[in-house]
């Protein structure tokens, strides 16, 4: 690899493909453009390929640049993993709570929590792992979490701590593809529709293993419906947007909130006798908590009552 810092080779490409002209990213950098040109033909010297394709306007990375710039971009996220998991060790008096949670989950229990929790405990720092939940829950058996947040506790692994608070609903995306979608409704009535019916619609999930997808293959196997599955994706946000989209059904929690466009999509809320979900944290079996570890604890579960038992917060 290259001799040059491969976090300021990273910063030049950057910027670089942001102008695609060597004179304005040499201006954005406050350098020089010779200087500019020269850092990178030396990269490319080194590496013996090129990296910048300088025929196409504005400029683009070669096949090989592309290459070298995932390279430099691992790099970059290695380092960081690095320094935030020997931070434990290098500045002890600082309390870590490491904290696994699905993303999508996430964007609506955290703003709860954290800026009540940091405000009573400002030195704190919270290390979040955004993952599945059964990836987290592995992290939190072998003692590299603190606290695992998720929904479903039924599910949950032996030798784990629970506190659970609350029940929420779902709600199915049915997109205007759809032979069930309604024109001209936002909102389709509760018990409108055939369960089994929508089921057996083409459908656009989260992978096996999620907790989303724990509720939905409950609900195949009670309708006894053999899906037919589009496309599956462990990004939340992306299963909405595709079947926003007109890809597929999707059935989403109510924590996970979606503009109404009945233009498009209808939103249909799912019996809640039928499905539903529970919010969870939990801890390894026999940890004693700290105190701002209990006061983690204690403001998820208030802080989630409340939020729960006002939909309008959200």
């Amino acid at each position: 690899m290259p001799k040059a810092d491969p976090f300021r080779m990273r910063r030049f490409l950057d910027v670089l493909l942001k102008h695609g002209n060597f004179t304005r990213a040499a201006k954005d950098l406050y350098i020089s453009q010779p200087y500019l040109t020269q850092t990178i033909q030396n990269a490319e010297t080194e590496l013996g390929v090129a990296i910048i394709n300088r025929a196409t306007s504005p400029i683009r990375l070669t096949a090989a640049g592309r290459i070298y710039y995932q390279y430099l971009t691992t790099l970059e996220n290695e380092q960081a993993q690095f320094h935030k998991r020997l931070s434990q060790y290098t500045a002890p008096a600082k309390q870590v709570i490491r904290v696994g949670i699905l993303s999508s989950l996430g964007y609506y229990l955290l703003p709860l929590i954290l800026p009540d929790f940091l405000q009573v405990h400002p030195t704190v720092k919270i290390d979040l792992t955004e993952d599945i939940s059964e990836r987290n829950e592995q992290r939190l058996l072998h003692h590299d979490l603190d606290f695992l947040i998720g929904q479903d506790p039924q599910t949950i692994a032996a030798g784990l701590t629970v506190h659970d608070r609350g029940h929420d609903g779902y709600y199915a995306i049915i997109p205007h593809t759809s032979a069930l979608y309604q024109p001209h409704q936002a909102y389709i009535n509760p018990h409108s529709l055939s369960m089994d019916q929508l089921m057996q619609a083409p459908l656009v999930l989260s992978p096996q293993g999620s907790s989303i997808r724990r509720q939905v293959d409950y609900l195949l196997q009670k309708f006894h419906v053999d899906p037919h599955i589009v496309v599956e994706s462990s990004n939340t946000l992306t299963v909405q947007k595709l079947a926003q989209r007109g890809l597929g059904v999707t059935f989403l929690p109510d924590s996970v909130t979606v503009t109404p466009d009945s233009a498009h999509y209808n939103l249909y809320p799912l019996p809640q006798d039928l499905v539903s979900l529970t919010y969870f944290i939990a801890s390894p079996a026999g940890k004693e908590l700290t105190t701002p570890e209990k006061d983690f604890v204690t403001l998820f579960l208030t802080n989630l009552e409340a939020s729960l038992a006002d939909p309008s917060s959200r």
